[in-house]
């Protein structure tokens, strides 16, 4: 027979939550009460895992997935897993951006959570510290991504209407046009001369253009304030969201208790 105080387990073993309640027992003459994970009577001893009545096995069970994850694997799976949820989500933001012309700073929030989601997942349920700080890093990354091609696209803008300006001065001042090719000649053959530098000038500039896309969300913060704090605190819910879902769980395990017997707040 179940007992009665035995159905204040949930189905479902909630590890963000920690209770500081104590144990149910089962009442004199009663001789069993029922594991909330996976349903067996239990009539000799059991735990309480956050307010839940656990058998010693379901109890371990709980132990083992809430241990961290080691080695460099499970990271780099979850970091995989991030990365890819967070690309999609740049691209929704950037759609959003150019189909609407607004900046909907809430879609930070659905990417605080696609990645969060996407770190958890490739942890393999688990969260720890190194967990939390890869989500809040992939969904920074991913917002400034989604700034990325509305910039590039401005300065691809300014150069052209900048090259056409000199198309026009150039068409104007025919007798410059020997002057132009000697410089022509002149440019090739520095060119040829600074040919070794070239790799390390395209390293050098792939470096700046990183810290330039990361620097995005910050420039477009600043560059519309006042209301540029709204999307700072927007862009740091998301954020948020991501830290709080990669997380390392909490426990608390009460007991063991005997069935029919008066509890006693033991921890484990």
């Amino acid at each position: 027979m179940l007992d009665q105080a035995a159905q204040t387990g949930s189905d479902e073993l909630q590890f963000d939550r920690v209770s500081t309640g104590t144990a149910p027992s089962a009442p004199p003459g009663k001789v069993a009460v029922t594991c909330a994970a996976c349903r067996t009577s239990i009539e000799t001893t059991y735990f309480e895992v956050n307010g839940s009545i656990l058998c010693r096995l379901c109890r371990s069970r709980a132990e083992s997935a809430a241990e961290t994850p080691r080695g460099i694997v499970p990271f780099l799976t979850a970091a995989v897993y991030g990365l890819g949820a967070g690309v999609v989500g740049a691209i929704i933001y950037y759609a959003v951006i150019a189909i609407t012309n607004f900046e909907i700073g809430i879609v930070a929030i659905l990417i605080g959570y696609m990645v969060g989601y996407a770190v958890h997942k490739g942890a393999g349920l688990r969260g720890a510290r190194r967990f939390q700080v890869l989500a809040v890093a992939l969904t920074y990354l991913s917002i400034a991504l989604a700034y990325a091609p509305l910039v590039f696209n401005q300065a691809v803008d300014t150069a052209q209407s900048a090259q056409n300006a000199r198309a026009a001065t150039a068409s104007g001042n025919s007798d410059t046009t020997a002057a132009t090719e000697t410089a022509s000649v002149a440019t090739k053959t520095r060119g040829a001369a600074t040919e070794k530098v070239s790799g390390r000038r395209a390293l050098l500039s792939l470096v700046f253009l990183a810290a330039f896309i990361a620097a995005l969300p910050v420039i477009a913060v600043f560059g519309s304030l006042p209301s540029g704090l709204i999307s700072a605190f927007i862009i740091f819910i998301g954020m948020r969201q991501a830290w709080r879902m990669t997380g390392a769980p909490s426990l608390q395990i009460l007991g063991p208790y005997r069935v029919g017997a008066a509890p006693a707040a033991t921890p484990a």
